[in-house]
């Protein structure tokens, strides 16, 4: 597949600036398969798309402040995101920007600081604008704790670049759920989702349970190859519960049927990284394209992403090429695009008219 194929036009004015208040308020388009017409909902509604036996993942990872503007001993500015810890040696992978104006050595600080404080220590080269770095505080290396006070107090929130500055509230970045400190970008689909929003899942019958994976480079980074299947993703590391677990085989059992719903693609991407490895946690470069088929998971709650991004090739494995006829429809109903945009709940099987109506909530929505 050539990675033109994932190219679409996307409005700047379509692009989400500022998430919508309240957080489920968000629309969400709700895919009917290759033959019906997709509806309009709400995320406040989701509790009206489950029921008894089925199952809804959320991951729960935190975003850090990840995100350091520093200064080079020259004056020169550079800017550090952590991605993930090194092994155990309590060394970081970083992007360091400009990645070629640093050297190994180099000492890093913030705007107005010197001598001793606060300094990130750039270590080797690891390739695509990649650096092992240190974070020092004056001249030992911070890890635990305080770590997280260190960027609590020097980092700020890793939003992507194609957002203006308007977002001054870091907690939009964080889903409610949001645990352990983990990631360098937001889950995004899960921060649509509020209190309310799971106890009506819950009263309507569904589990709601947890997964943890560390969102990094493998979900943001771009794709550049020409093709598809040659696009290597980046390890990023998961963390699935045995309770969890139990609860997604539960709805896979015949004798209580149900579907599992993964809100969010790294909600889905840590779920069938386990099933096909078997292991609940570890480290994952899983990379779903066209071909692919899904063990776990039955529907995917997800954003509208970028155009030729590893994100899109993932809707693309999930329900093939009528994604295109789906975005299609989303911007022709001025459906927000993006991280702080609206949702889609997509059908990861093919099912037919029968199976369709016994969904839960088949009646709702506004039908074009």
């Amino acid at each position: 597949m050539q990675l033109s194929e994932f190219d679409y036009d996307l409005p700047p004015g379509s692009i989400a600036q500022v998430p919508v208040e309240p957080r489920d308020a968000a629309r969400l388009l709700i895919d009917r398969g290759p033959v019906e017409q997709p509806l309009d909902s709400t995320v406040g509604a989701l509790g009206d798309q489950v029921g008894p036996g089925d199952v809804v993942v959320v991951n729960s990872t935190r975003v850090r402040p990840a995100r350091l503007r520093l200064r080079r001993a020259t004056g020169g500015a550079t800017e550090v995101l952590l991605l993930s810890p090194i092994d155990d040696s309590n060394a970081w992978e970083a992007l360091v920007r400009p990645s070629r104006k640093v050297a190994p050595g180099d000492l890093l600080r913030p705007p107005g600081q010197e001598g001793t404080g606060f300094a990130v220590r750039v270590g080797e080269d690891r390739g695509e604008g990649r650096r092992r770095v240190t974070l020092l505080l004056d001249g030992s290396t911070l890890a635990g704790e305080a770590l997280e006070e260190a960027l609590d107090r020097h980092g700020v929130m890793p939003l992507p670049p194609y957002l203006d500055d308007r977002t001054r509230d870091p907690d939009r970045y964080q889903t409610v759920f949001a645990d352990r400190p983990g990631s360098a970008a937001a889950p995004t689909a899960g921060l649509h989702l509020t209190p309310e929003v799971l106890a009506r899942v819950r009263d309507a019958g569904a589990e709601v349970v947890e997964v943890d994976l560390e969102v990094g480079l493998g979900t943001f980074r771009p794709m550049t190859a020409d093709r598809v299947e040659d696009h290597r993703m980046h390890a990023e590391r998961y963390r699935i519960s045995p309770e969890a677990w139990a609860a997604v085989e539960r709805a896979h059992d015949p004798a209580t049927p149900g579907s599992v719903l993964a809100v969010g693609t790294t909600s889905l991407r840590a779920l069938e990284s386990a099933a096909r490895t078997g292991d609940l946690s570890g480290s994952t470069e899983l990379f779903l394209h066209r071909g692919a088929k899904l063990l776990v998971v039955d529907r995917l709650m997800t954003n509208f992403h970028l155009p030729c991004s590893s994100l899109l090739v993932l809707i693309d494995a999930v329900v093939g090429p009528r994604w295109r006829s789906l975005y299609e429809t989303a911007l022709a109903r001025n459906y927000r695009f993006l991280s702080f945009g609206d949702a889609m709940l997509l059908e990861a099987r093919q099912l037919d008219a029968r199976q369709l109506e016994a969904r839960p909530g088949s009646d709702g929505g506004a039908e074009a």
